[in-house]
This record gives C-alpha cells, structure tokens and sequence, in this order.
C-alpha cells in the first residue's frame, strides 16, 4: 500500500521550494530592473547616446609652401577621386571588372582597396583610385549610368610646381603609415584621424605641425545599422599655416641650370641673417609621383639610376674639402704667428718630410718657385699649405676647422644633416685604433686625407669667413641670432681676403676666368676632393681626362660677394667634375652673378 499522506507531504515540500525560488528570482528581477532603471540610468543613456551619435573627424587643408617673394613651392590642387559604395553596386566584382576597362588600376590600388573593403560596412564609399585625370573621370562619367554604386569625388591634392628643382628640400607628402604615426607627437595624433597623408621629407616632414592644421569634427545621428540620419553638429578643420621660407625661387632655378646636366650641389647663405636663399641637388626627382605612391617600376628605376637622384648631397653627401681650407689653415697660421702676409715659401713642385721619401706633389708639377701668402691663396700652392700644416700639427688644425664649424651639424631646420669629419688624434684611435701619423697632417693641409664635410657645412664655414667670423646659422625660415664663431687679428683677416680676391680677379688666380662675369669684386677658393687616389696624386686643380668620368675629382669652390662688404656666401660641388677652376667656379660664377641682379 502507497503511503498516500507522506507522498503528498513531500510534493508540499518541494511546491514550497519552488514558489520560493521563483519569488526570490522576482525579487532578484526587480530589485535589478530598479538598479538599472535608478542606479544606472545615466550610463546607459550615455551608451545609448553614444550608439546613435557619431563623431567624425574632418581633415584639415594643408598650408602652402611659400618661397621669401610669396611664389608658390607647394600647393593643393583640386583632384578627382574614385569611390565605390559596395551595397549599391548590382556586383562587386563586376562593377570593378567594368571600371578596369575604363581606367587602369594598379595592383597596388587593388590591394588597398581590398584592406579597405574589409574594415568597412557595406555603405561606405571606398577609395579604389586617386588623381584620375580628365579622360579617365570623362570615360567614367560617360558610363556612369551603368555604374550603380560608382561615384567620382572632388578633393584637393598635394602638387609641386617646380618638381625636381626643390624636391630635396620642399620634400614631398605621402601616405601615412604606423611608422609616421609612431613618430608624431602623441598628443597630436588626434588631429590624424581623418588625414591620409602626412609630411615624409625634406620642408614637408620638418614643419609637419604647422602645415597640417587642426581636425574638424561632426556630429552625426545614426540608425542601428550605423547609417547617418541626420547632421547635429559639426566644427570646421582649421587649415595649415601657409609657410614662406627663405629661399628665392629665382636663384634657385639659376643654381640648378648653372650645373646643367652635371651632378652637384649649389648652397647660397646670407652672410649677416644665415638665411637660406638657394639650397640645390642636382639631379633631383619629381616629388609628385610619390604623393599617391609611386610604382614599384618607377622606384626601382630611381633606385638604380647611377646619377643618384635620390640622394641629398648638399645635406647628406660627405666630400673631402680639398683647396677650400686652405684660407682657414692660413688663418691659423697668421693666428699662432708662424707665417705673416710676406712669408715666402718655395715650391719646387713637391714637399717632403724630414727623414721620409715620400713626396707630397704640387699641382703644378714644375712647382710655382717663391710665393708669399697672396700668391699661394691665388694660385692654390699645395707645398705652401704643406709646409704650414706640419708647423701647425694635427691638433691646431683641428681646432681651427672646429671654429668653422667642421665635424658638426649646422642645425638647419631640415631633417637628416650629416655632421661630416673632422679628424683629431682621438678620433683616429677611436675609429681605426692607430695612432696619428705625420704624413696624414701633410695632405690635412690642403683638405684631403680624413676630413669630410657637407656642402652645407662648407658654405656656413664660407659665410663665417666672409663675415670675419660672425654668422648665423643656417635658416630656411625665419632667421637665428648671429654667432661669433672665430676671433682672429682684423689684419689677418684682411690678408686672407686679399689672397682670395686675387683667386678671382688676379693674373694668375685659378678662378681668373669667371671675373669679368662678375659686376663686382669677390673673393673665392677652388678645391677639389680625391675620388680615386695614385701615389702622386695630391693636386688640386688637375682635370685627369685620362680617368672614365665617375672616377675623377670632385670639382669645388667657395666664395662670398661683394668682396668690401659681403652679404653673399657660397658653396659649390660638382661630383666628378675634374679641376675646380674649369667646371666648380663657373657655376658659382653664374650664382653669384644672378644674386647680385637680385638685390643679395
């Protein structure tokens, strides 16, 4: 028999279990329903809020880059672009297959289009092609009625006017990447968020800050699909700062068609202000087709172009400064009194060390006989500077050329200087572990063996020289205080003067040829820098024909105008170019020339 009344006892039990589970359980809803509805009411508001409104960043326009007359360096250009809005599209793969017959689309395009389509909802329009010219946006527009989701959108584009005349020092914008993210200041990166180029090299990547702007922002409301109903709000970007800097545009298209189709670099200084008026390497490339991204092709071609247009020499390119220092050596010896103006020294045609048999040539092989300081300036007299650079030694040399601004960057307001060699005692040891040795103070004398500079550098030690020691440094906008770099006697400036303006406008000055281009005095120095070396091979001013062309002598020349009261200072390098005198000083002639029709 069933026991009727403990069966029912335990079903009660556990009804009562039950009922009381399940009014706890609404009590857990309510007491939960009012926390959520009271206690944290204002968060989720705020989370539904956030849910429909979206805050969309405007990029800003970019400033334009101005030369010191107000012409344009750097613009926005009104461009076209092509958009593609997948959902409105009849198919995606066909609608692109369509478009390929229209315009060309490069595999890189393709590729970012594809990155593009995955991280974006079907309504967005993605960018499949930038800077479509007129027949591609006129053979689109045609066909547009059988491009359902095709759009073409107007925008504005980076463009430089001058091309390779100013790319390696106005630079060029591209696409942004991690690694210029990376690189911006973080509290900045904000302003990022609607940009897709930003400042790569050169004018464009130094002054990144100021010619970027300020990020708008828009309110939008959106449904639940994330699409924008309506507009709430929106705050207008702030362009960039439009930028003049000190360059003159017209000299520094002289620069460039003074070297011709040789390979160099031209650097015009004001004496007094340090400001940059004309800042050249030659050959340059066309900063244009990196905006977009230049091909694979197109880069390797520049890449294994022998003539290196890629490369910034007056900024990067380390050349031995040859003849150029001697009117520094000679200051050092005026200085420490072991030569005066009317010392003479007697070339025969080759110097040698005592106890050595080594003979350190003249360029002049049958020697130039007795000189004085002038005549040695004038005529580059390599045995005069010999001599003096042993009385000197390495150590005074040194601090001489230190003065000048050898072995250190000039700080201008570009990135990516080299500081070049200036070699001492402890940097031999340093670098190669050998101790100084005597004959690498003969060939320091006339600016070969370790010594290194800059175009750049050279024409600051040419503006400090010209200024007797007092210059600013290196500015291409704005300007900086001037510095007293090197004191010396006002007499041994003088001398040193006087043998440079014989260099020039003296009977056998080995820049004679270009005086009567001048309209004024000026003072100069013709140099040149070893790129192969012989045994003999110390002369400054000898051309070498006999050497295929990329293995003779850089050809260089310094100078400043006008001689009584400079305001012009120069450097120039022609890679390759043999002799000073026949290829370097021409183009600083024509340089100079066309700065003092300019008003310099």
């Amino acid at each position: 028999m069933r026991d009727e009344q403990r069966e029912r006892s335990v079903v009660d039990a556990r009804f009562r279990v039950l009922i009381a589970l399940m009014l706890a359980t609404l009590l857990l809803l309510a007491w939960r329903f009012g926390d959520l509805q009271l206690g944290e009411h204002e968060q989720f508001a705020a989370r539904a809020e956030d849910n429909r409104i979206r805050l969309r960043a405007l990029a800003p326009n970019r400033g334009l880059i101005l030369d010191r007359k107000g012409r344009v360096l750097a613009e926005n250009r009104p461009a076209y672009r092509l958009v593609v809005v997948p959902e409105r599209t009849g198919g995606l793969d066909a609608t692109l297959s369509q478009i390929r017959q229209l315009v060309p689309v490069s595999d890189e395009e393709e590729r970012r289009f594809e990155r593009s389509l995955q991280r974006s909802r079907p309504f967005e329009a993605i960018t499949l092609k930038d800077n479509l010219d007129e027949s591609q946006v006129a053979r689109v527009a045609i066909e547009r009625h059988r491009l359902d989701g095709v759009e073409i959108e107007p925008y504005l584009t980076r463009h430089y006017p001058h091309g390779p005349a100013l790319a390696h020092v106005v630079g060029y914008i591209g696409r942004i990447d991690t690694a210029d993210l990376d690189r911006l200041d973080p509290e900045a990166r904000d302003q990022y968020r609607a940009t897709t180029h930003v400042g790569k090299t050169g004018i464009e990547r130094y002054y990144e800050g100021a010619l970027h702007g300020r990020a708008g922002l828009e309110r939008v409301e959106t449904n639940a699909q994330g699409r924008v109903v309506r507009m709430l709000e929106r705050t207008r970007p702030v362009p960039g700062e439009d930028l003049t800097v000190n360059l003159d545009l017209e000299l520094q298209l002289a620069a460039v068609a003074a070297l011709g189709d040789r390979s160099g670099a031209v650097v015009v200084l004001e004496v007094d202000t340090g400001e940059v008026l004309a800042l050249v390497s030659h050959p340059g490339y066309d900063p244009n087709l990196f905006v977009h991204g230049i091909s694979q092709t197109r880069y390797n071609r520049l890449l294994s172009d022998t003539s290196r247009p890629l490369f910034n020499r007056f900024l990067s390119g380390g050349y031995e400064p040859g003849s150029t220092v001697k009117p520094l050596i000679a200051l050092a010896g005026l200085e420490q009194d072991l030569i005066t103006p009317t010392t003479e020294v007697f070339s025969r045609g080759w110097y040698q060390l005592p106890g050595h048999s080594r003979q350190y040539r003249d360029w002049r092989e049958e020697g130039h006989g007795w000189v004085d300081l002038r005549l040695a300036l004038a005529e580059s007299v390599n045995v005069y500077f010999y001599q003096l650079a042993v009385e000197l030694g390495i150590d005074r040399i040194s601090r001489e050329l230190a003065l000048f601004g050898f072995g250190r960057v000039t700080g201008l307001d570009l990135p990516g200087e080299n500081d070049g060699v200036l070699p001492t005692r402890s940097w031999k040891r340093a670098t190669f572990g050998e101790a100084w040795f005597p004959g690498e103070t003969v060939i320091t004398g006339i600016g070969q063996g370790f010594t290194i500079v800059t175009p750049l550098q050279l024409a600051h030690a040419t503006a400090a020289l010209a200024g007797r020691g007092l210059t600013a440094p290196p500015a291409l906008v704005g300007t900086r205080d001037p510095v007293q770099m090197v004191v010396h006697d006002p007499e041994d400036w003088e001398s040193v003067f006087e043998g440079l303006e014989a260099v020039v406008h003296g009977p056998s000055g080995t820049a004679r040829s270009i005086a009567e281009q001048l309209p004024v005095r000026v003072a100069g120095k013709t140099g040149t820098a070893q790129v192969f070396g012989r045994p003999d091979d110390d002369e400054d001013d000898e051309d070498r024909e006999d050497l295929p062309e990329h293995l003779r002598n850089h050809a260089l020349f310094i100078g400043f105008a006008p001689l009584e009261a400079p305001r012009v200072a120069l450097s120039v390098v022609v890679e390759h170019g043999g002799g000073g005198a026949r290829v370097a000083a021409p183009v600083a002639g024509a340089v100079l020339r066309r700065a003092l029709e300019l008003g310099y």
